[in-house]
Order: C-alpha cells, then structure tokens, then sequence
C-alpha cells in the first residue's frame, strides 16, 4: 500500500478545497486538481485506498476532455507537469499522471446525470414510484436499456446524500436557457461517448456531467467519463434482470452492500482480494477506452 496516496499537501501552495477523490490548489490564474487513491462510496470516503486509481481517474479525464472538446469547451489546459506555473514544478514526483491544470469556473450546483440503461438509484426510485426522471414507464427489468438516453439531474449535496430532481425542478435552481443547454450537450456527450466506447467493448449505462461558468459561458469541469462518475459494464456479459458486471466502483458498492454496514456510521476497511480487483476494474476500462 505504501504507493497508494490518500492526502496530497503542496506546502507553498494554497489548498483551496479537498473533494472525496481530488484535491483542488489555487494557482492565482488557474487551479490544480491532484486525484488521490481514495475511494467513496454511499456519499462516505472509504478508509481503504486503492493503489494507481488516482493515476487512472485522470488519464481518463485528460482523454475525455480532449475527445470532446468539439462539443463542448471545457476546463483542461495542460497534464504536463513542465507547463505548469513555476511553484508547482517541484512537486512533479507527485503530480505527474495524477493531475491538470484547468480554468478557474464558477461551479453550478446540480449535477448533470445521463442514464442509457436502468440502473442505481433510478432502479431504486422506478421500484418505489415507477418513475424514471418524473417519466412514467412500464414493465422495466433492472438493467433495461432506454429507449433513448434520459437526463436526469441531481442536486448536489455537500453534506448529505445528492438527491435525484426532475428537469422541471432543475429549471427553477438554474436559469431556464442554461438549464435546456446543460441538459442538450450532456445527452450530446453521452451519445458520443457510449458509441465510442461500444466500439471498444465497453457499455457506458450512465455518467454525470458537471458545469460551471468562465465569462458567462458554461463550459465542462471536474472529471468526466471515469470509473468514479460513469458504470462500465461488458457488454459480452450484459443481460437485463440483475446487476451488471462493470468495471467501475459498482463493484465495491456491492461488497459493501454484502457486509453488515448500516451506510450511517464510518465505513469500514475493504478486504485486499476487493482492492485488488477494483483496481483490475480501473485498469481495464482505462485499457479498453484508450
């Protein structure tokens, strides 16, 4: 474990905050976003680390973000240590493969969720109301494929649990134009990025999106189409009715819904055999999409 990274300091450099996965220092111009080797889960950060994740998670993003910068412009400037301001290049060792220089954007907080497939917590609404994203629908197995992808956003929690909305909801937090162009390019990229990758074997079932603003035009932040943000599933192994084999972190969720974990109290630490075949996981979609 001792190559795993859980906490980042840059001394010298100004924290401006700490997420569940990555660390965000204010450059003055730009920020720096190091992705450590944690891993959450339930809205918790998990005590176990997994080794390279971080590594993955960025090359991944870094690939994405280039891919489809003509849909949609997006915060990456750089992952090449040598461009960064002069202060951060001593700490290269550290943030080589695990880190980007991006704009500085003003987040807008709801989260953007495009679902292809049925699964997660919009299985767990479908059983309770069979409601999808305030759309009814009939006769939907666990895993089913849409029609056509759904948008389906989701405030976004700080604290708590993120709660999934309507559209109609999301159009009274953000401005109504903003709110029929966050939902068109999310359903654009993820059109995109599940064609790509059925090429590649490999089902993106669903993914989220987050947006901010740089001189009043919204354009993409955070991660995009990683193991964290997106399941993955094989689409040789893909069958309706059940839960999926993915290569995402679906795999430690259901570890740890098989253990006696209440999700209200500190999780606890993952078995190294869970370790080790997340990280496979990570590997192998990075393999497959790249």
């Amino acid at each position: 474990m001792n190559d795993a990274i859980g906490a980042i300091d840059l001394p010298g450099i100004k924290k401006f905050k700490s997420g569940k996965v990555r660390e965000v220092f204010d450059l003055g111009e730009t920020f720096l976003i190091v992705a450590t080797d944690r891993i959450s889960a339930f809205d918790y950060i998990l005590p176990t680390l997994i080794p390279h994740k971080g590594k993955i998670l960025s090359k991944l993003s870094v690939f994405w973000f280039k891919a489809t910068s003509n849909i949609i412009e997006n915060h990456f400037i750089t992952d090449n240590v040598e461009e960064y301001p002069a202060q951060s290049k001593q700490y290269k060792d550290i943030l080589a493969q695990r880190s980007m220089l991006v704009k500085k954007a003003e987040p807008i907080e709801v989260e953007c969720v495009v679902r292809g497939y049925i699964s997660g917590s919009a299985w767990k609404d479908y059983q309770a109301t069979g409601l999808v994203g305030g759309k009814k629908f009939e006769n939907l197995k666990q895993g089913d494929k849409f029609t056509s992808p759904l948008f389906t956003p989701a405030t976004k929690s700080h604290t708590g649990h993120d709660e999934n909305i309507t559209f109609e909801q999301m159009q009274t937090v953000v401005d109504k134009v903003d709110a029929e162009f966050m939902k068109n390019k999310s359903i654009e990229l993820y059109n995109f990025a599940h064609h790509y990758a059925l090429q590649r074997n490999i089902i993106i079932a669903d993914t989220k999106f987050e947006f901010g603003r740089v001189d009043n035009k919204i354009i993409l932040i955070d991660e995009i189409f990683t193991p964290d943000s997106s399941r993955f599933w094989d689409p040789n192994l893909y069958k309706p009715g059940g839960s999926q084999a993915s290569f995402d972190k679906q795999f430690v969720r259901n570890y740890l819904l098989s253990t006696n974990w209440d999700r209200n109290s500190p999780p606890p630490e993952l078995p190294q055999d869970i370790v080790d075949k997340t990280l496979q996981r990570y590997q192998e979609a990075l393999k497959r999409l790249t």
